[in-house]
């Protein structure tokens, strides 16, 4: 920061302190950090404060767009918050999210999807909400040179099909199957692994069979790392799920910042002299 104005000198250059070589080598070793931002000022914050991971996460749908979902977020809208936050980043590792239908289609459509994080908004890596569907993919965007974050568990992108957010792997197929997925997504060259409202000895026993650092929301203490939606961990969303902590209450100091300027507006208290420019000589004008 500098005169009061925040510089973002970054600017895509894909040139970070925190690489994934860094991640996974903090794998059973040191917790692994990880939050969301959706801009580049939240972003600065994020990063000063010493986050491993920035994830810039399709639930921007929700928290910066109004969705109800995901599901309506567009790789035009990832690109264009991911490129904002790339430019304010310098140290964190900036992973991009894959949005509902940008992948799994078909191949080529998702590699182009992918490669357009990382070529021309500057993310680090993506990630893919996974199933049996995914491995394959996950190998070849591996092979090309774009590491993948692999999300299991809870994946939103399927709220129509869960009918809601249900707590997921609470039955013992259903418990294989992440237990699984977790292994062929690793095998296929996943850098990492988000396990999302599962119970949290399923989380463990995740954690435990695998080499790559997981990283939980919802999913208890003994993965490798934590991920939260910033908004909800700086107390900022209105409403956060039951397994998020919130840490501040910006939400109440915005809305009292707010407050203070009506007010001050309203009573003609502001502006001030001090925030007016000196009376120019208009004749000059003339």
């Amino acid at each position: 920061m500098k005169n009061g104005a925040v510089y973002y000198s970054n600017a895509n250059t894909n040139v970070r302190m925190t690489t994934v070589r860094d991640v996974t080598a903090k794998a059973g070793d040191e917790p692994i950090t990880m939050l969301t931002a959706y801009d580049a000022p939240t972003a600065d914050i994020v990063d000063d404060a010493g986050v491993d991971i920035i994830l810039v996460g399709d639930s921007l749908g929700n928290t910066s767009l109004g969705h109800d979902t995901t599901l309506p977020v567009t790789v035009d809208d990832m690109a264009r918050h991911v490129g904002a936050v790339t430019r304010a980043t310098d140290d964190a590792l900036v992973v991009a999210d894959m949005p509902f239908l940008s992948f799994g289609v078909d191949e080529a459509t998702s590699i182009e999807n992918a490669g357009r994080m990382l070529k021309e908004e500057g993310a680090d890596a993506v990630k893919l909400e996974c199933g049996p569907h995914t491995v394959d993919l996950t190998e070849k965007l591996v092979q090309l040179g774009i590491p993948v974050m692999a999300h299991l568990g809870l994946t939103p992108q399927h709220v129509n099909q869960y009918g809601g957010y249900p707590r997921q792997g609470t039955d013992q197929a259903a418990a294989a199957q992440i237990l699984d997925l977790a292994r062929e997504h690793e095998a296929a060259g996943a850098f990492a692994l988000v396990l999302e409202h599962i119970p949290s000895n399923l989380a463990a026993e995740v954690t435990a069979a695998l080499e790559t650092p997981t990283i939980g929301i919802g999913a208890g203490p003994e993965c490798d790392g934590q991920v939260l939606v910033v908004d909800d961990a700086v107390g900022l969303s209105g409403w956060s799920p039951s397994f998020a902590k919130q840490f501040g209450s910006v939400r109440e100091e915005m809305e009292s910042a707010v407050g203070d300027y009506v007010e001050a507006v309203e009573s003609g208290s502001f502006p001030a002299d001090e925030h007016s420019h000196e009376s120019a000589d208009l004749d000059e004008i003339y």
